[in-house]
């Protein structure tokens, strides 16, 4: 069974930091390029961040540029997102997301080979 797992979620004060983690199973993480994408409330879906399987390169939105940072240990079939700067505009659900062999620079679900079930994050005050 196909999993993926995001954890590390909840509320952090602008200017401060989480870190969420994605815990994959029951596929070939290491053959698969990992995405964060997000939702903030009353928008569409974002794309924020991807790498590639084999750790080759990074990339990341323009409105996180600088501030998020995403890692991978295919030992361990996990990706995480180190999100430093918080701003409240930073306030919404993410995703993990896996797609076989190409980084997709997308929010679109159906670019997606697998989906997590997403996690709340919220910068406020």
């Amino acid at each position: 069974q196909v999993q993926l797992v995001e954890s590390g979620g909840g509320l952090a004060q602008p200017g401060g930091s989480l870190r969420l983690s994605c815990a994959a199973s029951g596929f070939t993480f290491s053959s698969y390029a990992m995405s964060w994408v997000r939702q903030a409330p009353e928008k569409g879906l974002e794309w924020v961040s991807g790498i590639y399987s084999d750790n080759s390169d990074t990339y990341y939105a323009d409105s996180v540029k600088g501030r998020f940072t995403i890692s991978r240990d295919n030992a361990k079939n996990s990706v995480t997102l180190q999100m430093n700067s918080l701003k409240p505009e930073d306030t919404a659900v993410y995703y993990c997301a896996a797609a076989l062999g190409i980084l997709r620079l997308s929010s679109r679900r159906d670019e997606y080979d697998y989906w997590g079930q997403g996690i709340q994050v919220t910068v406020s005050t």
